[in-house]
């Protein structure tokens, strides 16, 4: 819907103001903005405007608050919002604004919040700019191209609270005026080209609850002055050069709760008085020269992520040490590529709430302790390069264990095979082992050779039998390279492009960082939604772009569920690579659920219709598919919704098969909003996964809104035992726009949101499986309620 400024339009410009986020406006901003006069505040957040930011708005001279946030707009920053004096609060980010700020922003002297942040800025923060804004609170510039460096200027904003610089191209050395900031809470500095020593000015920061230099060239020591830092809860400075030891005055810092110090060159032992830190709940102290044995760090009771690998440790694996200090809330344990020896102690299986266990690459002896089996929350391990003896566990846990798990343990051996060595010093065994791999290579290749023949076979047979016209080609283009993959399919890809002029820009409804869609309306009354790749040149086409698409050609041709999206075709000839899809008017969820639209369609029973269908979906994909898949971006952008409002999940581009026998390790994709927290340090793809993703979308369903809050104290309640949305009440946490939920109505949305919040636990294994979520929302309601509706708690509705 277009964003008109008119007497008939329907804005809201009550008490000299214009707040219309949420609203699904699209378009661009009209110049008309500017004849507003007297207009004090503008929300026209998380929209779809477009294009670029009218320099009539400097014209409103009375303007205090501008919020263009979280929309499209591709503009630079037009020069004459610097007229707009009497600004306090400026947010511009997540859109596509790009260019060099103007000088003219020196003129907001008022400003107090300046939010640029996730867009495509690009030079240097001149120190004229940057001297003029002394009532500043928060300064927002992460995730652009800045370059240059950080102007010494920056010591003058003395009222900074929030400074986040990170993900840009800052170089030089971090100023020393950085002291100066004594109100500073938040300091981000991290993923830029920083150079030099950090500075022993840091320590006069006495507020600073969070300091991000991770992802930098930092050199040096780190000095003692941090260790004044006394209320500092996040100290990240992994992935530099830094050198010397873990100064002393660390242990000072009994906040803390996050302290990575990986990927550097620290030497010397680890200290014992790390366990001072009492609520620290992440320790990542691996790939250093760290030397001696692991110490006794008693008193981390919180602690669920230890790292200590890649370094030079001795000694024995110390789980009694562990156990006596009472860390058995341990998630994450990587003691791999050490120098530890001795047994595997059969106390690990103490440590019930385990889920991942590295100890491979050490000097590891003895068998592996049989009550290991019954670790069930442990899902992954690895023991493989020691030095272990003994039969392979085959019980419990280990019952379909990967053989990466193990393998360069030349003394273990197989219960139906006898004992085996991958390496002997006699000519004999290695003779005998030769002629044992070719016996085996060349059964397995005779195997793999009748094996393929029979699967050619039955496939072509079926498809001759079957689905006679399953495959066809277009008249226009080259077999195999553009295919009809749906049998009903009447029409051919010239007809297609036909339909949309050859890719015009007014069929386009949709954009993305993969590309176009087009609605293409055929002769024939179809209409088809077509999803085209960014490229004119198929040399120019990057390589993850090329994976999406054969990663959703091959997911969505091998599956078929009501609430999948449906694919007709495919097409990758000469540079022009497009997919074809059924076209669902509805749209996204995401719009429907914030257009205006949103309130009067979306209704209660609608909703929780959507989150039932968006269930036996994934459900579908990860119970009923062989291997499971795993959707990894679920998000309300990617759920379409058909004319009666029947989900249908789309986007199938970073969908992968799961292999019982690998670790399923990944690159990190998805939305962010959306992603299961564990993929931060686990970096392993599990269905699990898309339990916690389906988790925030049922919650942004049913609350009307992204529920950013609530996932940041889940997390935070996962180390300090404090949630601080436990006590609000139901009844004002879902969509307010709507009228509370009633009688059997209100039974069904509790259940969605109970089973909504179990599916966000911070650990994966506490989550439920998607088959059970599918069963449990196809009941509809609950039997009763525990409590009234008007006095149910989010805490409640956490314990049913």
């Amino acid at each position: 819907m277009p964003l008109e400024i008119s007497p008939g339009s329907q804005l809201d410009l009550s008490n000299n103001s214009l707040y219309n986020s949420y609203n699904g406006f699209s378009g661009p901003i009209p110049d008309s903005i500017g004849l507003i006069s007297g207009l004090q505040y503008i929300d026209l957040s998380h929209n779809f405007l477009e294009g670029k930011i009218p320099p009539s708005i400097g014209k409103l001279k009375e303007l205090q608050s501008l919020d263009l946030s979280y929309n499209s707009l591709n503009s630079s920053i037009p020069s004459e919002l610097g007229l707009c004096t009497n600004l306090t609060h400026l947010s511009l980010s997540s859109n596509k604004l790009s260019g060099e700020l103007p000088l003219s922003l020196s003129n907001l002297k008022n400003l107090v919040e300046l939010r640029l942040d996730n867009n495509l800025f690009i030079g240097q923060i001149i120190p004229s700019l940057v001297s003029n804004w002394t009532e500043l609170v928060s300064l927002y510039l992460q995730d652009n191209s800045f370059s240059g460096t950080i102007s010494a200027e920056i010591g003058l904003l003395t009222q900074l609270q929030y400074l986040r610089l990170y993900s840009n191209e800052f170089r030089g050395e971090i100023p020393h005026s950085l002291g100066n900031l004594s109100q500073l809470q938040v300091l981000y500095l991290d993923h830029n080209h920083l150079t030099g020593e950090i500075p022993q000015s840091l320590g006069k920061l006495t507020q600073l609850l969070r300091l991000s230099l991770d992802h930098n060239h930092l050199t040096g020591e780190i000095p003692q002055s941090p260790g004044k830092l006394t209320q500092l809860q996040r100290l990240y400075l992994s992935h530099n050069q830094l050198t010397g030891e873990i100064p002393q005055s660390l242990d000072k810092l009994t906040q803390l709760y996050r302290l990575h110090l990986s990927n550097n060159h620290f030497t010397g032992e680890i200290p014992q008085s790390l366990g001072n830190l009492s609520h620290l709940c992440e320790l990542d102290l691996s790939a250093n020269n760290f030397t001696g044995v692991i110490p006794r760090i008693s008193g981390m009771l919180d602690l669920k992520l230890l790292s200590l690998s890649n370094n030079n440790l001795i000694g024995v694996m110390p789980i009694h040490l562990f156990l006596a200090a009472g860390l058995t809330g341990l998630v994450y344990l990587d003691l791999s590529s050490n120098s530890l020896s001795g047994a595997i102690p059969s106390e690990l299986h103490m440590l019930t709430t385990l889920e991942v266990f590295n100890a491979s690459r050490n000097h590891l002896s003895g068998e592996i302790p049989s009550a290991l089996a019954d670790m069930l929350t442990l899902s992954s391990y690895d023991f493989s390069y020691n030095n272990l003896t003994g039969p392979l566990p085959t019980c419990g846990i280990f019952e379909k264990a990967p053989t990466s798990a193990f393998v360069g343990n030349y003394g273990l051996w197989s219960h139906a095979d006898g004992q085996t060595e991958c390496k002997s010093s006699s000519t004999h065994s290695k003779r005998a082992n030769k002629n044992k791999v070719s016996i085996i290579l060349y059964s397995f290749c005779g195997f793999a050779t009748v094996a393929i023949a029979i699967f050619f076979f039955l496939m072509f047979r079926k498809r001759s039998t079957i689905r006679p016209q399953v495959i066809k080609t277009s008249q226009n283009f080259e077999s195999f390279e553009a295919m009809i993959l749906q049998e009903e399919v009447k029409f051919t890809f010239r007809e297609v492009v036909k339909a949309i002029d050859d890719f015009h820009e007014k069929h386009c409804i949709g954009r993305g960082g993969f590309g176009r869609v087009y609605k293409a309306e055929l002769e024939s009354g179809q209409v088809v939604a077509v999803k085209r790749l960014n490229t004119n040149d198929s040399n120019d086409i990057p390589t993850i772009n090329l994976q999406s698409f054969e990663n959703e050609i091959q997911t969505l041709t091998t599956i078929r569920h009501r609430n999948i999206i449906r694919l007709y075709g495919f097409s990758s000839r000469r540079g022009c690579i497009f997919l074809l899809y059924e076209y669902l008017e509805k749209g996204s969820l995401g719009k429907a659920l914030y257009g205006v639209e949103g309130v009067t369609e979306l209704g209660w029973p609608t909703r929780v219709k959507i989150v039932q269908g968006l269930a036996h979906a994934l459900s579908y994909l990860h119970h009923d598919c062989s291997p499971p898949i795993v959707h990894r971006d679920v998000t309300v952008n990617n759920v379409l919704l058909e004319q009666d409002f029947e989900p249908r999940l789309s986007d199938f581009g970073t969908a992968r098969p799961l292999s019982i026998d690998s670790s399923n390790w990944t690159n990190i994709v998805g939305s962010l909003g959306y992603m299961a927290p564990e993929l931060a340090y686990i970096m392993q793809v599990t269905d699990k996964c898309d339990v916690y993703s389906f988790g925030v979308v049922a919650l942004e369903v049913m609350m009307g809104r992204h529920p950013r809050d609530m996932l940041e104290s889940n997390l935070s309640a996962s180390s300090t035992s404090t949630n601080e949305n436990a006590e609000l009440l139901l009844k004002d946490v879902l969509d307010q726009r709507l009228e509370p939920p009633a009688n059997e109505l209100a039974k069904a949305v509790v259940l969605v949101m109970s089973i909504a919040l179990a599916c966000i636990r911070t650990r994966p294994g506490l989550r439920p499986t998607m088959h059970f979520v599918s069963q449990k929302l196809s009941a509809h309601s609950l039997p009763c309620l525990p409590d009234p509706f008007g006095m149910l708690t989010i805490k409640k509705l956490s314990a049913l």
